[in-house]
């Protein structure tokens, strides 16, 4: 077995120099082929605002957001009613003026945790403030909204490009994942069978 592993070693010095200057002969005049696989959209290059579009039947309506003023109670039962995980918090009287975020964490913790009542309590008692908020721009990638809310530990951002234009989850930037990931692998699937031209 020895005896072998070492005539392999040393033909594979052999042959390298040899088949490296074929290699090269045979690829100087060759002309580059683009690929599909070349043109894949990677999450580098997918925006928040495809996300956004993504998105089945959203609409920027009273279920995305609450006021500031409103009570947790209501908040909560908005959330719950959509099947959401957090509001936008606007200012009273300002639809376009972001006031914070909040979140069913929010109200776990900062409200029944605590022994509050969640219908008295008000929405910007417990809400993440604006001054605090993370948010991100429709333009900025996909990569970049996951990372953000990973190193942030947070699950919901909204888009902002000079006024409120949606939210994103980390179930939107799973889903994006996926989507890119699976669209992947079928081209080069398609690129294994011969299908790729």
């Amino acid at each position: 077995m020895q005896v072998i592993a070492r005539v392999i070693k040393s033909c594979r010095e052999t042959f390298r120099v040899p088949v490296l200057q074929q290699l090269q002969k045979y690829t100087e005049n060759a002309s580059i082929v683009k690929s599909p696989l070349m043109n894949l959209k990677g999450l580098e290059n997918t925006t928040v605002a495809e996300v956004l579009m993504k998105k089945d039947d959203e609409d920027v309506g009273s279920w995305l957001w609450c006021k500031s003023d409103d009570t947790v109670y209501d908040a909560a039962k908005q959330m719950a009613r959509n099947n959401i995980g957090s509001l936008v918090v606007l200012k009273p009287g300002d639809e376009q003026m972001i006031a914070g975020i909040v979140t069913e964490r929010d109200c776990l913790q900062k409200v029944i945790a605590k022994d509050r009542s969640y219908k008295y309590t008000k929405v910007q008692e417990i809400m993440t403030s604006q001054n605090k908020l993370i948010t991100v721009a429709s333009d900025t990638n996909v990569y970049q909204a996951m990372r953000l809310m990973s190193e942030n530990q947070i699950r919901h951002v909204p888009v902002i490009d000079g006024r409120i234009v949606g939210m994103i989850s980390m179930v939107d930037v799973v889903r994006t994942v996926v989507d890119q990931q699976r669209g992947e692998v079928n081209k080069l699937n398609d690129f294994i069978k011969g299908d790729y031209y």
